[in-house]
């Protein structure tokens, strides 16, 4: 016992003096947590909270120009500049060079061709109806004409920003034709306006959308940026230990330590696993601060607290085994790495691989089929879903097996590894 008590003051006395490792292990997980939960919040907020800089150029000789503008301004979504005046190469200009993320052109006869496709659809309908002949129809079928918005957008507007802008601008756009063509309709019928009655139940929202998320348990939480980020980079941070332990095991083998710990009964296995303990201790003490700062200290920062999954257990098992096969890794790349350079260096360029691949950058339900079959090879790929499973999903222990089978299949593969490096080196 007190063997091992000195090879663990020996271990944390190393680690403490590692002052770049300690960095890469509670520095950086730190900042890279804050730092993609804000950029992700923002993004989100972007589209559904804070209001679109938007230019529209309006020169429609009807009214369905200023109805549409009118729609886009009750939506909340815009903050909206109006010109009927600006050419095509001076709303490109204002789009490129001011602080306007969009601008919409208005055509001339857009209110006119609203109005001829509204005509097209009441006659068709009354033809289906019987209550005009097919002669007529055809007639009016000659009216129809492509009726185009142009939409302008800032090149750094990224994709998914501007088709979800798009969405909204052609849900206010598909709400103005479908009025107009009822007006038309009924007018066709020979009423001069459409019935209050039904203008009024045309105007209420029978239907909403409730938003539910599809976990096991009760709660209907929905699931925000915190709850996907900060398990993704506390686990993505602790892997990163590969450079402070892979390293330290480089050097303690080239100094000659390994050779001098032979002489010693017992003392080498002593030490290595004095170094999975305190990393192991390390690891949790990583998770422990990141969880906390996204429950305490996020919502101080105006972002969305992390609520922490009912299976605790669960929790700390995926916790431990996540922590272990770091620790694995590092030490199978610390024993087979001829240099500290290289164990670093390799170390880093293959967590980073794993993350890529392992659906931390990018979830792993957009990558290819072919991607998603490789990034299943990432140990990270499956401690992310292990957490996935408990903070998104709300988890059951049979939900984990995947998790837990590869996990301890990952650590076993590193530890035999590591055994037979250091069997062939006669250290063990």
């Amino acid at each position: 016992m007190n063997k091992l008590f000195v090879s663990l003051v020996k271990e944390i006395l190393l680690l403490l003096s590692d002052k770049v490792g300690l960095l890469l292990m509670f520095v950086m997980p730190l900042l890279l947590v804050f730092i993609i939960t804000v950029v992700q919040d923002s993004a989100f907020k972007l589209v559904n909270e804070n209001k679109i800089e938007m230019l529209i150029v309006n020169k429609d000789d009807g009214n369905l120009g200023d109805t549409l503008i009118d729609n886009l301004i009750k939506s909340g979504s815009f903050n909206i500049e109006i010109s009927n005046t600006l050419m095509k190469s001076e709303i490109k200009k204002q789009t490129l060079y001011r602080d306007k993320l969009i601008a919409i052109l208005i055509p001339e006869n857009f209110s006119k061709k609203i109005g001829q496709n509204a005509a097209k659809i009441s006659n068709l309908m009354l033809t289906e109806f019987g209550v005009i002949d097919s002669s007529q129809s055809l007639q009016s079928s000659k009216l129809m004409n492509n009726n185009n918005l142009d939409f302008y957008f800032d090149p750094i507007l990224q994709e998914n920003f501007r088709i979800s802008i798009l969405s909204g601008i052609n849900t206010v756009l598909i709400g103005i034709e479908s009025r107009i063509m009822l007006q038309q309709l009924f007018a066709d019928l020979g009423y001069d306006n459409i019935p209050k009655h039904i203008q009024k139940e045309l105007g209420k929202q029978n239907i909403t959308i409730n938003s539910v998320p599809a976990s096991n348990g009760t709660s209907e939480l929905v699931p925000n940026s915190s709850q996907h980020n900060v398990p993704a980079w506390s686990l993505f941070a602790m892997f990163f230990m590969v450079i402070s332990l892979g390293g330290n095991v480089v050097k303690e083998r080239l100094s000659g330590s390994f050779v001098r710990l032979q002489t010693i009964p017992s003392a080498f296995l002593l030490t290595i696993w004095s170094k999975v303990i305190v990393y192991l201790f390390v690891s949790l003490s990583q998770l422990t601060v990141m969880f906390c700062i996204g429950m305490f200290v996020f919502p101080h920062l105006g972002l969305p607290d992390l609520k922490m999954p009912s299976n605790i257990l669960a929790l700390f098992v995926i916790s431990i085994l996540s922590a272990y096969a770091a620790i694995s890794y590092s030490l199978l790349i610390g024993v087979y790495a001829k240099t500290q350079e290289q164990a670093g260096g390799f170390g880093a360029i293959s967590i980073i691989i794993f993350a890529a691949i392992g659906g931390i950058w990018v979830p792993s339900f957009i990558m290819p089929e072919y991607m998603q079959n490789i990034g299943m090879i990432s140990p990270l790929h499956w401690c992310i879903e292990g957490y996935y499973t408990l903070f998104l999903k709300n988890g059951e222990w049979k939900e984990l097996s995947g998790t837990l089978i590869y996990l301890l299949m990952f650590i076993f593969g590193c530890q035999f590894f590591t055994f037979i490096k250091l069997r062939k080196q006669n250290y063990i």
